[in-house]
């Protein structure tokens, strides 16, 4: 409860006792007032002020004779007998009732006795009653009526109520306010020490957290001041209490005392969510700008600070296969072995998606940033075992170095990212600090983002072919459709450089479609004896529509199936293995051949061949190029020979460009090569006519004149 509902409470007591039709007031069992209306005052005739909370029945008598009332008496006379009055009335269970004509009006007097408590005493105003016994049945059903809303608003307030006079002793204290505290019965009786009270919350547990003397103190400042006061008082016990301490002119004060222990909790947990990534539990972009401002105040300083931007590789992959829950799954663990790598005061976060940002510092040197970020990669780099998945994730790193990088928490973050995306252009799983330049290879990656939606609407978009070299036959075999992409600002871009962009924003999907359409239809017009391969995305391998555009670039281009060669990584099964197997066995019950490109580069390429029977493996050129200098690589390319020779797979040896490497490969039994020494990527045009030129000439001569 507030402060402000604190005295909503208080107010309404008062409004309950100035709303009674009839004087009332409270004595104490020593037969001091202790609570009064205006009403009774006006009964008297007493001017404000005349009587007070606190003062004794004689010098209420004396007030009384002063103000002109009960002429003849003398205070001493009044006095007792008043006094004689509330001593009859203490021997009676029933209240005793009294008549009298006061200041010309007739006045009925009630006295009550409240065991413990002292007098209940009522003035009423009876003088144009016309049937004195209806008027008093009347009267005194109104004044018991009143008196139980009177208790019953004090005992069922929302909060703890208590009354304290100016000898710190309990004048009276409701059921919520002895439930709180779990007063036993004889500490909620009238007249109880404050002391008392206060000792038994501290023996029950209830002790401050800044410990009881700093508690007493505070309390007594508060009392001294005579104002009125909020408090707000943690419990070692967790609890958490407001006190709204409201003081009377007696020298009392009254108190209502509020459990906001849930609230308080309620509104931490809403601060922290505020600034938290609900899913991982890190600091999220609000509070990690807060720390950033914070650290411009440390890099003024002097310190030397330093920002780190990253994201996870591949992480669209994983989604889009193994479904959000198992990508939330691995979020959380890359957020659990972050909060591990660094250091307790370095602030990281999650920004969204797969984003994550970390402020590292105070810093030595910029090496203690390369430590972190290499700390970084080699945990989240490891295997995650993540709902029954093998899951293999990395992560590049850009990091910017205050105050040499910048100094404002814009420049840095901008610098840092700026180096996170050379991370990523440079093979990704590593980590680059921000250099000068580096804005504009931002904008040369921005300007092939745009520049890729743009590009099949403008044609700009091309396949190239390569011919494929049966060993046994001499003959082309198979054309492997290339994508070129001839920008109308940048030239030509290498994919090398757009493809990797293009999986990252998902245009791979589309842009796939269209390489396999055009493929198929200019693979319908060559002879029937010669394949198309075509090279699919793991981004696109995982497409739910795969199967369905396989089905329909065959049927709008009329051609075979068994004439279409899909090529694809190992990388396709390194996340849902189930799913990938399913899509490899429908295509291959199509009639459409599966070969495995770049073989031998990836983690478990064995593996794989054991779970699906390829069509063909293709040696990746990086063990061809070195045939003749390194006897390693031509070990590997006879045992890859074996293999497929074994599991009943051709062979493609990639990137054959000398004589000395085709008489390697041809010796161990290799069934086809590709590369310059035969062709280099032809045109649509130039791909027809090589067919119909060198289809039936012996490999020796086409040799000769390709090259």
């Amino acid at each position: 409860m507030t402060a402000s509902r604190g005295m909503t409470n208080a107010t309404a007591v008062d409004a309950a006792l100035e709303a009674m039709p009839y004087g009332l007031c409270i004595w104490s069992e020593d037969l001091r007032l202790e609570l009064f209306n205006s009403r009774y005052a006006w009964t008297f005739g007493l001017p404000t002020g005349a009587i007070v909370a606190g003062m004794s029945l004689y010098e209420c008598c004396d007030a009384v004779i002063e103000a002109g009332n009960f002429f003849g008496f003398t205070v001493d006379e009044l006095y007792q007998a008043m006094l004689a009055r509330f001593e009859r009335q203490r021997q009676r269970e029933l209240p005793t009732q009294y008549e009298q004509n006061l200041r010309d009006r007739d006045i009925r007097t009630t006295y009550s006795n409240r065991p413990g408590i002292g007098w209940l005493v009522t003035h009423e105003d009876i003088t144009d009653a016309s049937d004195h016994l209806t008027a008093l049945s009347q009267r005194e059903a109104e004044i018991a009526r009143q008196a139980m809303r009177f208790e019953a608003a004090v005992d069922n307030m929302a909060h703890g109520l208590c009354m304290i006079d100016a000898e710190h002793r309990l004048v009276i204290c409701n059921a919520n306010y002895a439930s709180l505290y779990d007063l036993p019965p004889e500490l909620q009786r009238p007249g109880t020490l404050l002391t008392d009270i206060l000792d038994h919350r501290f023996d029950a547990g209830m002790r401050p957290v800044d410990g009881p003397m700093a508690f007493l103190h505070r309390r007594v400042q508060t009392i001294t001041e005579g104002k009125r006061a909020v408090d707000i008082c943690e419990f070692e016990n967790g609890q958490i209490i407001s006190v709204v301490h409201q003081p009377m002119p007696d020298g009392g004060w009254v108190e209502t005392h509020q459990d906001i222990t849930e609230q308080r909790r309620s509104e931490a947990r809403i601060h922290h969510l505020a600034r938290h990534d609900a899913l991982t539990d890190l600091p999220n972009r609000t509070l990690f700008n807060e720390e950033m401002a914070m650290g411009e105040s440390r890099i003024r300083r002097g310190e030397m600070m330093a920002v780190l931007c990253f994201d996870l590789d591949h992480f669209k992959i994983i989604n889009d296969t193994l479904g959000h829950a198992v990508g939330d799954a691995v979020l959380i663990e890359v957020a659990a072995r972050i909060n591990h790598a660094k250091r307790d005061h370095e602030c990281a976060a999650r920004l969204g998606g797969d984003e994550f940002a970390l402020l590292a510092g105070p810093l030595k040197s910029p090496t203690d940033a390369a430590a972190l970020a290499e700390r970084l990669i080699a945990a989240i780099s490891q295997p995650m075992e993540i709902e029954g998945h093998r899951v293999i994730i990395g992560t590049s790193i850009g990091i910017a170095v205050a105050p040499h990088d910048g100094e404002s928490s814009e420049t840095l973050l901008k610098n840092a990212d700026l180096a996170l995306y050379r991370a990523k252009g440079d093979g990704r799983g590593n980590y680059r600090f921000f250099e000068k330049g580096m804005d504009a290879a931002m904008q040369h990656r921005r300007t092939i983002e745009s520049g890729l939606r743009l590009g099949l609407t403008r044609d700009e978009f091309s396949l190239v072919y390569q011919p494929l070299m049966d060993l046994d036959s001499s003959r082309v075999s198979c054309m492997e459709a290339l994508l070129r992409w001839e920008h109308s600002e940048l030239g030509v871009v290498s994919p090398v450089e757009f493809i990797p962009v293009a999986e990252e924003i998902g245009f791979i999907v589309p842009l796939g479609e269209w390489v396999l359409r055009e493929a198929c239809r200019a693979a319908a017009a060559w002879p029937s004896d010669i394949r198309i391969a075509v090279n699919l995305s793991p981004v696109q391998f995982k497409s739910h529509r795969l199967i369905e555009v396989v089905r329909r670039a065959l049927d709008d281009a009329g051609l075979s199936a068994d004439r279409l060669e899909l090529e694809i990584t190992e990388s396709v099964m390194l996340t849902d293995h189930d799913q990938a197997l399913d899509t490899l066995h429908t295509l291959r019950a199509m009639g459409i051949r599966i070969s495995m490109d770049d073989f031998g580069t990836g983690y478990s390429s064995l593996s794989y061949l054991r779970a699906f029977p390829f069509d063909k493996i293709k040696i990746d050129r990086s063990f061809i190029e070195d045939v003749g200098s390194q006897d390693a690589n031509l070990e590997i390319i006879k045992a890859v020979i074996a293999l497929g020779k074994s599991l009943g797979m051709s062979t493609t040896a990639e990137g054959v460009e000398t004589e000395a490497q085709l008489d390697a490969v041809r010796a161990h039994g290799c069934t086809e090569v590709q590369g310059f020494l035969f062709s280099r990527p032809l045109s649509e045009t130039d791909a027809a006519d090589l067919l119909s030129r060198l289809a039936p000439l012996p490999v020796a001569q086409t040799t000769r004149k390709a090259s």
